[in-house]
């Protein structure tokens, strides 16, 4: 019968340590792209949400981010008054809210709105800078009745720098996901 010393178990040991470590730091990386990629759909529906709210309803509806003292916040509102979905009818309550207020590190640890810097805007679009919430002058996107939206870009940054950003045609009011490869320098279409 064959017996093993010491110096070998130790060796085989070390061996599989080193193995097993290696799988858990590339599973780590896989579930923080898969947490990325979720958040920036999420998001996304979020939007498409929003759009399909203010056809069938008939009203204006309008998803905003607002950062605040816990970071950013995104809440969507419907125009009670006909006017459009303002900060002022939010505050006074005439547009209502629909649905809680949504932080995206509460549901997808490690991501939430940001973008990494020096980053170019998305479809030649603006660049995100250091607000990663770009839609014009506001701090949301309006979708219209007809199905029209304010333009604008979301940008949603993951925990090991992995960029997403989520892209609202103001025309069509239709979304795209578009993922930034840092190898290429070039946004690609998901």
């Amino acid at each position: 019968m064959a017996a093993y010393s010491l110096i070998e178990l130790v060796f085989v040991l070390g061996v599989a340590a080193t193995l097993a470590s290696t799988g858990v730091a590339q599973l780590n990386a896989t579930m923080d792209a898969i947490r990325a990629g979720s958040a920036a759909r999420h998001v996304m529906a979020r939007l498409q949400q929003a759009r399909a709210r203010a056809i069938a309803r008939n009203r204006a509806t309008a998803v905003r981010i607002t950062l605040d003292g816990r970071g950013y916040a995104l809440g969507v509102f419907e125009d009670g008054n006909g006017n459009g979905v303002t900060a002022a009818d939010i505050r006074s309550g005439t547009d209502a809210q629909v649905g809680p207020i949504e932080r995206i590190p509460e549901q997808f640890p490690g991501v939430d709105f940001g973008a990494l810097p020096g980053l170019p805007g998305a479809d030649g679009g603006v660049a995100p800078g250091a607000n990663p919430v770009r839609v014009g002058a506001g701090s949301g996107i309006t979708f219209t009745p007809l199905g029209t939206a304010t333009p604008g870009s979301l940008y949603v940054l993951g925990s090991r720098q992995l960029q997403f950003v989520v892209r609202v045609y103001g025309e069509t009011g239709r979304t795209r996901m578009l993922t930034w490869n840092p190898r290429t320098r070039a946004w690609i279409a998901r």
